[in-house]
């Protein structure tokens, strides 16, 4: 097994309590357990304090745009089909400025796991109202409260039947290791929408908010069947269930790519005449 140092030890900017900090252990004791080298392992975020996470991580990375962590995360998946890839950034980055590539990749089904570090809030501008963010609540930026009805990206991706769907809370680490490892063997899309409070800029959905509402789903729960997904999918108030919610096991979008017969494009050598060709067809 890879010693989870392998993955290093960094000062980060995150306010102290952040559920950030426990995501990013649980990435590395995942990633430890299932034995991948850090060489093996591509991170890709977008902008915010979620997306700083790669910055914390002795690995392949990149830093996009913000709400574009899922293309280049996807770029580098089908670059290099042997890598192991995972996008990660908070809620406003993944479902607000990228909401239209985030059901882009539902429809893909490209062998990766996003992780959405979810806390409801915009932390890194400071605490204006994200697309999860719960309709009435008071904000810095909507004093009267937030006008809109909240994104539920776990009912949207169950809806579509993508290939695996979890919600998680960063107070249960045993737990978050657990689905994260799951997430990542899972052949196709993976979704793990992560609960965790911003201790500094979100005062309702504290560590306790969470703690008194998540509860593990059990052997009861078939995540094959749809029907029963979707009522755990929109179940979040006073009780919210944790774990894998949904799961097909359909084909990748990378198994149909004829681009990827002769292997990864990343290990292969340029053809330069052929190129050159290409490029003087256009002239």
């Amino acid at each position: 097994m890879i010693n989870i140092e392998a993955y290093g030890t960094f000062d980060t900017a995150w306010c102290p309590g952040c559920g950030n900090h426990s995501i990013l252990e649980c990435v590395k004791l995942a990633l430890s357990e299932l034995d991948i080298a850090p060489h093996q392992v591509g991170f890709v975020s977008g902008i915010g304090q979620a997306a700083k996470a790669p910055q914390y991580l002795n690995c392949n990375m990149f830093n996009g745009l913000h709400g574009r962590s899922l293309p280049a995360a996807q770029g580098a998946r089908l670059a290099n089909p042997n890598m192991v890839v995972i996008a990660e950034s908070g809620d406003g980055c993944n479902y607000g400025e990228g909401g239209n590539h985030f059901l882009a990749a539902l429809r893909r089904n490209m062998n990766m796991t996003l992780l959405a570090h979810d806390n409801q809030i915009y932390g890194l501008t400071k605490g204006q109202a994200s697309p999860t963010t719960a309709k009435g609540q008071v904000t810095k930026t909507q004093p009267f409260g937030a006008p809109s009805e909240p994104f539920n990206p776990v009912a949207v991706a169950v809806t579509m039947h993508t290939g695996f769907v979890a919600r998680v809370f960063s107070g249960d680490q045993e737990h978050l290791v657990n689905i994260i490892k799951q997430a990542i063997n899972h052949k196709g899309f993976s979704l793990v929408d992560i609960l965790q409070p911003c201790v500094s800029f979100n005062k309702v959905n504290t560590f306790g908010w969470y703690k008194d509402r998540c509860y593990r789903l059990d052997e009861s729960h078939d995540p094959k069947d749809w029907d029963a997904a979707m009522k755990k999918a929109v179940e979040f108030g006073d009780r919210i269930p944790i774990g894998v919610i949904y799961k097909d096991d359909k084909p990748g979008f990378e198994e149909g790519m004829p681009s990827l017969a002769a292997g990864p494009l990343a290990t292969r050598e340029l053809n330069k005449t052929k190129l050159a060709e290409i490029i003087d067809s256009f002239t």
